[in-house]
């Protein structure tokens, strides 16, 4: 399945300036798949995979010096392959189970900058924490689930896909209700190449939830490897409170009934470290750059999937599919996470959203973008321009704000005068460029 990530790991590649990377993201959002496939598609060499949780053993040829031509040459014999630098691509899978592996990176920028030097693994933060990590040496590059681009381009949808990372326009009604029906479809099945690989294969949603479920189980199994941080049973119902509360401020002690804030606060901070869920702070957009007024303590939360989203909600799903209006499934939270993802998925590792409250007069928009240099409000809604009255009230407070985005499901439309600009929904992914 083609991900528009490939393209970022060949200009990598291709750099004079490259130095060792590291892939980071959620589990089974497909980091091994797509940088072994940069292997074989655009490496004139081999690919030499070294993975730390398949072979425990390997850990040993770290616990010596770090220096990078002995451990090359060492792998040569474990692997039984010539390891060609220029043109081969050494892959160090599942890092985070060998922190000293992480440490070695520094060393092959300094005295083997000539190899192609990739590793991936998930949960990199906690190993990370712990050791020494130098500045400067390493890059870092984030995967996210596949995004409705990429689904579309899986789904044969080629044409479809063109159109949604093209410049928004109005398009003719049955191409925008076509759209629409893959935004539906694509909603429920999320982006988790799994399931849209078994969407491909069966078109069955239910082996899709199946699929599901078991990335679930996936996710909570590893949570025994958070502890001694914090009860994994904190993060079980955190994690359910999170889906259950998409687009709302979190409020720690309303997490968990069984568990006090602190405790919800951790579980909260492990489970973004490990990038199942993802912060959107507060800001003002008074001035750039938007992290300056971000607050730490005032966030919503989204999930990293949307399938896994409205898996580990109660709702029957086939109710919500049902409903006409793609916005009022899950009283809007599916749209407000399918928006954050696909912002995500372009690789904005921060979110922000405005928010004012005041006696008599509170408003809130869902998110604050940055284009060339300007800020950008974003709402998600269903109503008309004359209902839209946070949207109306930030761009009277900031008269510096040029024009505000409208998410719905109408069609493409601009109100010059009121400084909006309507957009389908499915041309989320694009806003942020």
């Amino acid at each position: 399945m083609k991900r528009i990530f490939t393209k970022k790991l060949q200009d990598w590649k291709s750099s004079p300036h490259r130095k060792p990377l590291i892939v980071r993201g959620a589990r089974q959002v497909g980091k091994s798949y797509t940088i072994t496939q940069l292997g074989k598609d655009h490496f004139k060499g081999k690919t030499h995979v070294v993975d730390f949780e398949k072979h425990p053993e390997w850990h040993r040829v770290f616990e010596k010096n770090l220096d990078p031509k002995r451990i090359v040459s060492e792998f040569e014999v474990l692997l039984d392959a010539r390891i060609s630098p220029g043109a081969d691509l050494f892959f160090l899978d599942e890092i985070q189970a060998c922190p000293r592996a992480i440490t070695s990176l520094r060393y092959f920028y300094e005295e083997l900058p000539e190899l192609h030097v990739i590793a991936a693994g998930s949960l990199l933060e906690f190993a990370m924490k712990d050791i020494s990590f130098p500045v400067g040496r390493i890059s870092f590059f984030s995967l996210a689930p596949m995004n409705l681009f990429e689904f579309l381009l899986a789904t044969g949808k080629s044409k479809l896909a063109e159109i949604i990372v093209h410049s928004p326009e109005k398009l003719p009604r049955a191409i925008h209700a076509q759209l629409l029906e893959n935004l539906r479809q694509y909603m429920f099945i999320g982006g988790m190449p799994a399931c849209v690989k078994a969407w491909c294969d069966s078109m069955s949603m239910s082996d899709v939830f199946s699929i599901q479920s078991d990335l679930l189980t996936t996710y909570q199994q590893d949570f025994a490897k958070y502890a001694p941080h914090t009860d994994k049973r904190s993060l079980d119902q955190v994690l359910h409170s999170v889906a259950r509360n998409i687009g709302h401020p979190v409020k720690f002690t309303r997490l968990s009934d069984e568990f006090t804030g602190p405790t919800n606060k951790k579980a909260t901070e492990l489970l973004s470290m490990a990038r199942i869920i993802h912060k959107v702070r507060s800001t003002s957009p008074a001035s750039l750059p938007l992290r300056v007024n971000a607050s730490e303590k005032k966030f919503k939360l989204l999930m990293v999937d949307i399938g896994l989203m409205r898996a580990l909600n109660d709702l029957p799903p086939n109710i919500e599919y049902l409903k006409n209006d793609l916005l009022s499934m899950y009283q809007g939270a599916l749209a407000e996470q399918f928006a954050g993802q696909e912002l995500v998925s372009d690789g904005l590792d921060y979110l922000y959203y405005w928010s004012r409250e005041e006696k008599n007069s509170s408003a809130e928009v869902d998110y604050l973008l940055t284009r060339d240099n300007e800020i950008v409000p974003l709402e998600i809604k269903g109503g008309a321009a004359g209902k839209l009255r946070s949207m109306h009230q930030i761009l009277k407070e900031y008269p510096g704000i040029k024009k505000g985005y409208v998410l719905s499901t109408g069609e493409y439309g601009e109100l010059p005068e009121q400084k909006l600009i309507f957009l389908p929904l499915y041309y989320a992914y694009g806003l942020s460029q």
